[in-house]
């Protein structure tokens, strides 16, 4: 098989994070770390996941960058914007994630990093009270203030590439308006007359991302590339987009252990699923309009992996209910409930319990270098517009609402589309069937 012509990871890579809290520093810390030897990046797909390339007396299994050009952690320049003023390691330090011996070796880069101001509308964050705020005259102004920053950054640190991930709050939650959302040029014009109600501040960052030849990740659950306008946008600037919201935790949890119910063929009644995180992402979350956007990303998941209309016996009318409760003390360290009722043989009940204690930004690090260096590797690829084979990493996987397309959330089925892309990135054959 040919290889697909991809460009060799080449020069500095810059990755702009909007938002400097507790994700975010967790994830330029650890790479600030790990490329001193210092800590190991556990947990990044890119890193340490080994597929299989070829079968038989051929067969053997490789790390991603013996496939593909994958960029180096050494050319990674961290750039950001925040609504606080807080340099990297202030923040870091704040946010009480990680201990000061995994900070101090790295606190004068850390320093270095000192947030832009960030394009905001306290409307869509109530909680937040941030000064370092853009004053811009209407949306379409804050896109151009965006694009000038992208630019700067990468004149100013000699960047060969930009990536843009979203790594701040939840917004409160915006319906997809087709009369806005539909095209790109409604969505340009809403921009232009200051559509405060339709138009996120998200959406101008995505938008001047992908203007300035930047791939966009959004790791929020926010409405911002999940409409149509974007989608054009993305093939007009041929640039790569995925899905939105970091799948870490209890979402994790359940596209992997749903599939085990589906495949035994035993029935669900209902899932239960409660969170408690203390910190600035669960203050944004206690606000009812915000949680609302994280409620709809969270639920998609069950509901595609056991589908009543394949097996009625099993999945007719089970209950699912999401909760996310917002608990000071336990700040970062996130505790995830799953009550499950399940039943079987002539329809008997059973229950399954599942408790997550887990570290929302020390899971959340790894996906953030994992899509930044896989989007980075798509365009090199030359692959624009929604990239499947990145689902793996989200809770929402992007996918085509308007022509009946589902999105694939079983875990293992998103594991079998990596393989598969990276394999024929490699000039492999994509061998693996997605049943």
């Amino acid at each position: 098989m040919q290889k697909t012509d991809v460009k060799p990871a080449e020069g500095k890579i810059g990755v702009m994070v909007v938002g400097c809290g507790a994700v975010a520093t967790t994830f330029m810390t650890g790479v600030l770390m790990a490329r001193k030897g210092l800590a190991k990046p556990i947990g990044s797909m890119t890193q340490y996941d080994k597929i299989r390339i070829g079968k038989g007396e051929n067969k053997k299994y490789v790390h991603y960058s013996e496939i593909v050009s994958i960029a180096d952690l050494n050319d990674i320049v961290f750039g950001t914007w925040d609504v606080y003023p807080a340099n990297a390691f202030e923040s870091a330090v704040n946010a009480d994630v990680l201990k000061a011996k995994d900070i101090m070796p790295v606190e004068d880069e850390l320093k270095q990093i000192v947030p832009m101001k960030a394009a905001f509308d306290k409307d869509f964050a109530k909680r937040l009270e941030g000064t370092n705020v853009k004053d811009c005259k209407n949306r379409w102004d804050m896109v151009e203030q965006l694009r000038a920053d992208i630019r700067n950054f990468k004149s100013e640190k000699k960047c060969n590439r930009i990536v843009v991930l979203w790594a701040a709050s939840t917004e409160v939650y915006v319906p997809i308006n087709m009369d806005v959302h539909d095209t790109l040029e409604h969505l340009e014009a809403a921009m232009r007359a200051n559509d405060c109600k339709n138009i996120a501040p998200s959406m101008c960052y995505a938008y001047a991302a992908l203007a300035e030849g930047a791939p966009f990740i959004m790791g929020a659950p926010n409405t911002t590339l999940d409409i149509p306008a974007m989608w054009e946008m993305a093939e007009k600037t041929k640039m790569p987009i995925v899905g939105k919201d970091f799948k870490t935790g209890q979402t994790l949890v359940k596209s992997g252990f749903a599939p085990i119910i589906g495949t035994r063929c035993l029935g669900l009644n209902g899932w239960f699923s409660t969170n408690i995180l203390g910190n600035r992402d669960g203050l944004v979350l206690d606000e009812p309009a915000n949680f609302r956007t994280k409620e709809v990303s969270k639920l998609s998941t069950l509901e595609t992996i056991l589908k009543a209309e394949n097996q009625p016996d099993l999945y007719k009318d089970y209950y699912h209910k999401v909760r996310i409760n917002y608990y000071p003390p336990r700040n970062d360290e996130k505790e995830a409930w799953d009550n499950i009722d399940i039943f079987g043989w002539m329809g008997y009940p059973m229950q399954i319990k599942i408790n997550f204690l887990c570290r929302d930004s020390i899971l959340a690090a790894p996906v953030c270098l994992d899509l930044v260096l896989l989007s980075d590797l798509a365009m090199r690829a030359g692959k624009y517009g929604t990239q499947r084979f990145l689902s793996f990493f989200l809770k929402a996987p992007m996918h085509d609402y308007t022509q009946g397309e589902e999105a694939v959330n079983h875990l293992y089925q998103q594991h079998t589309m990596l393989k598969n892309a990276l394999r024929e990135m490699g000039g492999y054959e994509a061998d693996e069937e997605l049943d």
